[in-house]
């Protein structure tokens, strides 16, 4: 999943990096495919080189590596709304067909409290102004839903008309990555569906890990597996982020990233501490 996120960065200029699994692919693309990527962050960081995973935007090393830092108004204000960053990097805790987002609140039925999320911290303007939109999370009918709970971020509305009727001038998304395969917005319903299937992956298994009936493309592709140096890049960037390295420099996490990584009920181990040691299924 990380490296094939990794890889759908290859031809990009700038990204803006949600914290998480965008964040190590962003990061692992500048170490393979694309070693020239500028990225950027939440917090004002322009053109960040860290050595290590970081924990949150407002980590030390995205400063202390970083081509320049501006203010937070100028961040949003000048390069993201002003058309100058090419791919938004997000992830997601539910993303329905059209790729809209919910990064609020869980509803777990009568009876059962609300989960709450962090919330939207920047994702919305990233959606609506990048260039594209790429998105990366696991897959499972609990993050892919046929309802939202709560529609805090905006990818395809509820067809290929409502972007353009809101005014929004990026593309909006063009691929969900999950470690089952990629989904793309079909070019004239905008509706997500089935493009690649990760090695070993059955079309059968992708479909009864989505909440609702997901349509396949006419021919499914097949990525390929990670090489040799695409792993030991991700492993290298993983073995750098250890607790004590996060900490020792990483300021408290605040919420307007948090929503990026943000699972419901429990975080999944991608989006805790990296493990250093791992496979080839997961880093597919």
């Amino acid at each position: 999943m990380e490296v094939n996120a990794a890889r759908a960065l290859a031809g990009a200029r700038t990204c803006f990096v949600g914290i998480g699994l965008p964040s190590t692919a962003a990061n692992l693309a500048r170490r393979t495919v694309n070693p020239d990527l500028v990225l950027i962050y939440e917090s004002g960081t322009i053109g960040s080189k860290p050595t290590r995973l970081p924990l949150s935007i407002g980590d030390g090393e995205l400063a202390d590596t970083a081509d320049s830092v501006v203010s937070v108004p100028e961040m949003f204000n000048y390069w993201l709304q002003g058309g100058r960053i090419d791919v938004g990097f997000l992830g997601a805790a539910q993303v329905d067909r059209f790729a809209n987002i919910n990064t609020t609140v869980v509803r777990r039925g009568p009876g059962r409290p609300e989960g709450r999320l962090p919330g939207a911290g920047g994702a919305p303007e990233i959606a609506a102004n990048c260039g594209q939109v790429l998105m990366v999370l696991r897959h499972s009918r609990r993050n892919f839903v046929g309802a939202l709970d709560f529609v805090t971020t905006l990818g395809h509305g509820s067809g290929p008309r409502d972007r353009a009727a809101l005014g929004l001038p990026g593309a909006g998304p063009t691929a969900v990555i999950t470690d089952l395969g990629v989904l793309r917005p079909d070019p004239v319903t905008a509706e997500l569906v089935l493009t690649d299937l990760h090695p070993g992956v059955t079309v059968e298994q992708v479909r009864q890990a989505t909440g609702w009936d997901l349509k396949e493309a006419p021919r499914i592709g097949v990525t390929a597996p990670p090489t040799d140096a695409e792993l030991a890049a991700l492993r290298a960037l993983k073995a750098a982020t250890t607790p004590e390295t996060s900490t020792s420099k990483a300021a408290t996490p605040d919420a307007p990233d948090a929503p990026d990584t943000a699972t419901p009920d429990t975080a999944t181990p991608d989006t805790a501490t990296p493990d250093a040691h791992g496979s080839r299924k997961d880093a597919s």
